[in-house]
């Protein structure tokens, strides 16, 4: 896996992190799990529970879920907006809020194994309220705990779709 991130990773700074892996699936299974927000909770350490509001059953653009995570003791929920739903190649949302992030999960096929490549930019710095429940929670350098989290996150997606791939 790779990442990357702005220069400034101080929690004071706007981010851009991403990570890219290689899942030994085909993009249609690795986007079925990823955009499947009720699932989200299996592979990421900070998501802990999604649910589709309103008439949403899905991934469509529109669409909107509540998505709950918790970090140390402290645990929010946001109501983000899908912006991107194109089976085996794009998924992502933006968080609504001032500094509201977009998550985006790129997926490249390339026969039955898909290059990921999950990233969230925020282009304004979060409050001084969020920054302190993050250094409460022992976070300092938030870029480097997104960066950790989203590998633990693709790397529980690949787990999840070779089972997927070899009960098919």
């Amino acid at each position: 896996m790779s990442s990357h991130s702005n220069p400034t990773t101080a929690s004071k700074s706007p981010l851009n992190v991403s990570v890219t892996a290689t899942i030994a699936a085909p993009a249609e299974v690795v986007y079925a799990l990823i955009s499947d927000v009720t699932r989200m909770p299996e592979f990421s350490p900070e998501n802990i529970r999604g649910e589709w509001l309103g008439s949403a059953t899905g991934p469509a653009v529109g669409a909107r879920f509540k998505g709950t995570n918790k970090l140390g003791s402290t645990t929010w929920s946001t109501k983000p907006v899908v912006t991107a739903a194109e089976p085996g190649r794009v998924f992502a949302f933006k968080v609504p809020g001032a500094s509201g992030a977009l998550w985006t999960y790129e997926l490249a096929a390339h026969g039955d194994v898909t290059v990921v490549t999950e990233s969230m930019v925020q282009t304004k710095v979060s409050s001084a309220l969020i920054r302190w429940f993050q250094r409460r929670a022992g976070v300092t350098d938030r870029a480097a705990n997104l960066r950790a989290a989203m590998t633990t996150t693709l790397e529980r997606v690949a787990v999840a779709a070779d089972r997927q791939t070899i009960a098919a």
